[in-house]
């Protein structure tokens, strides 16, 4: 069986102009997983990204600190996170929710997404938006399905919250619930594995951050 990395990009830069953009602590911990898989020996014969600009750097980073010789990155645009932007406009536009975000907290603004990401899965938001959670949905399949033909012996994939819960839904067979549930939850660099042939994929960890146990470290664990 190959092996596959799942990897949420590190922090991005949450209030800021330009969200899609690695944060200080988020290069941090992006350099300091792949010097976790330098010290651990791990190598990557394989390399999937995104295409949003986090995920590059996230890759980058990671792959700049475990050395080694170059891997060819592959850039999958069904690996991009959903529009929560455009999400929640469709909500605005209702009326449902004025004033949701207006204090800008991650709070409030988690607690708003939650809402809004429930919403989207029923196909109760009133707005257009830009895809459909049915199309989300294949999209992810899709990419995860060109990850198993493709094989490998250790597969790097680095991609965002919304897409790695759904991947990880999909596996577990469960219901939309557990998707927005486990969007939730992964944190920023998290790691989560699986083991997979082209006809069948198994998790074997979720969500791990195996390079931030340190106590120095344990304050850069990060959700946005």
């Amino acid at each position: 069986m190959a092996e596959l990395y799942l990897v949420r990009h590190g922090q991005a830069s949450f209030g800021a102009e330009n969200y899609d953009e690695l944060s200080t602590s988020g290069s941090a911990q992006s350099r300091w997983l792949g010097e976790y898989y330098a010290q651990s020996g791990l190598t990557f014969d394989r390399v999937v990204t995104g295409t949003m600009r986090r995920h590059a750097q996230t890759a980058d980073a990671l792959l700049s600190a475990m050395g080694g010789a170059p891997v060819e990155i592959v850039r999958d645009a069904d690996l991009n996170e959903y529009d929560f932007h455009a999400l929640f406009s469709a909500l605005d536009e209702s009326g449902l929710a004025p004033g949701l975000l207006a204090d800008g907290s991650k709070k409030h603004f988690y607690k708003g997404l939650k809402q809004v990401l429930q919403l989207w899965s029923e196909d109760r938001l009133p707005g257009r938006v830009p895809e459909t959670w049915g199309q989300f949905q294949a999209r992810v399949e899709r990419a995860r399905l060109a990850i198993q033909r493709a094989g490998g012996k250790r597969v790097l994939v680095v991609s965002s919250g919304g897409p790695i819960a759904v991947f990880t839904q999909q596996i577990l067979q469960a219901p939309a619930a557990a998707a927005i549930a486990l969007n939730m939850q992964i944190r920023n660099s998290s790691v989560s594995q699986y083991v997979f042939n082209d006809s069948a994929m198994t998790l074997v960890t979720f969500n791990t951050l195996p390079h931030l146990e340190q106590a120095e470290r344990r304050e850069l664990v990060t959700y946005g």
